[in-house]
């Protein structure tokens, strides 16, 4: 193909077998680009942060087929709420280029849709001018921990386009919130543990999340001393652990949770029975819940979840803990049975991550008390936005990166960029 003057690209989508982006095998294979379609902020992420590239590209929902194309179909509602969850990734690792797919005619009979593309484009390439080839502030590294590590960067919990699925979203929740958020994220894997101790030395926060005895949590992996006394030292010394619905899930030596005694929270599987448990006290005064507006949004939750003495709940419902923190050492984790994507829960996940990495006094930087709306600082650039994440008038407090503050009032779906 490139002797004949053309350039190779490659659909990450429906197919692609063999190539595995996220391996370092694949900036060998001679591509120029990847595209792909963007069903939310995981998608996005999973299409920008490849490597050995010349360039990425976004194919934008909703395609142009007749399923949305019809007399009572509204593309205009699906192409907000996809552009919505695009534009948080794209703030924090942007795609180089976008586009949409289909058939072209059907769009004719939609000229608000046609408008709205437009408008997409132009803030797409604002966006792009101001946060290409710099790195985004970030509060925390948090590296999340399975069995898969960096070839299943942002695909861990993922269903094809981002689709919903009972079993998953109460996880793929926590991904899609990480994709938008002030973070340096990385995916590792029990081996790179094994192979490279140290490689925790750089990391803050370690999050575990899904079901017992999958590949998500690990499972039998377990039973290796070396993996629990490693993510235990870790956390000792100072550590942040955040485990979500089975963390660290395997039956083995009396207990399912292989982390119990650090997380502080344990899965009745019928082996203890016998034994009574006393700590069932909320405590919802928490950091970590201050800016909740509503019950928790657990998704499905976890059943027969209960506390140790001396874990701190923060939510339990009919005696079953859905939410709960621990000290463990110098360290601290945080117990989620599932946390859904949705503004409030990803500033949960947000103050979840602060408090378990001590981190709690640098909140009020490049911060908005509004958790519909979200700061993003280019500091290189001597820049730094602020997102109205919804399609409603939003008011807040924006706080720089010095803590110094205003008061902002933002227009439906509004950007505002100011100089540092």
């Amino acid at each position: 193909m490139h002797s004949y003057g053309k350039e190779a690209m490659m659909f990450l989508g429906d197919h692609w077998i063999g190539t595995e982006p996220f391996m370092e095998e694949f900036a060998t294979i001679g591509l120029d680009a990847v595209v792909g379609s963007v069903g939310n902020g995981s998608t996005l992420r999973l299409i920008s942060d490849i490597k050995g590239v010349k360039y990425t590209e976004g194919r934008f929902l909703p395609y142009f087929f007749p399923d949305t194309f019809h007399e009572n179909g509204d593309p205009v509602k699906e192409a907000k709420e996809n552009w919505i969850t695009a534009r948080r990734a794209i703030l924090r690792k942007p795609i180089d280029r976008i586009g949409y797919g289909g058939y072209l005619k059907l769009t004719l009979d939609f000229p608000e849709f046609l408008q709205y593309v437009e408008d997409v484009c132009n803030e797409f390439r604002e966006l792009y001018e101001n946060a290409k080839g710099t790195t985004p502030y970030c509060v925390k590294k948090v590296a999340v921990l399975n069995s898969w590590g960096k070839i299943r960067s942002w695909g861990c919990h993922m269903v094809h386009h981002a689709l919903y699925q009972k079993q998953n979203y109460s996880y793929a929740g926590i991904i899609e919130a990480l994709s938008g958020a002030p973070f340096d994220v990385c995916f590792i894997s029990f081996d790179d543990i094994l192979q490279n101790p140290h490689i925790l030395k750089d990391i803050d926060v370690i999050i575990n999340v899904g079901d017992g005895d999958t590949a998500h949590t690990g499972g039998s992996v377990w039973e290796n001393p070396q993996i629990s006394s490693a993510i235990r030292e870790f956390v000792y010394n100072g550590g942040g652990f955040i485990g979500v619905g089975e963390p660290s899930g395997h039956q083995f030596q009396g207990h399912f949770l292989q982390l119990a005694d650090l997380i502080g929270v344990e899965k009745e599987t019928g082996f203890t029975l016998n034994y009574d448990k006393y700590n069932w006290e909320e405590h919802q005064d928490h950091f970590i819940l201050a800016d909740t507006t509503k019950p928790v949004d657990f998704g499905e939750g976890k059943k027969s979840m209960y506390a140790y003495a001396g874990t701190e709940i923060l939510v339990q419902r009919e005696k079953e803990v859905q939410m709960a923190v621990n000290e463990f050492g110098k360290g601290r984790s945080v117990y989620i049975s599932g946390l859904p994507y949705n503004f409030e829960n990803s500033r949960i996940l947000y103050r979840s991550i602060l408090w378990s990495a001590h981190g709690e006094a640098v909140k009020n930087q490049w911060f908005s008390t509004n958790f519909n709306v979200e700061v993003h600082a280019y500091v290189k650039n001597g820049k730094f936005c602020v997102v109205n994440n919804t399609y409603e008038p939003q008011k807040t407090t924006v706080y720089r990166g010095d803590k110094s503050s205003f008061e902002l009032e933002m227009a439906p779906n509004e950007i505002k960029w100011y100089m540092i």
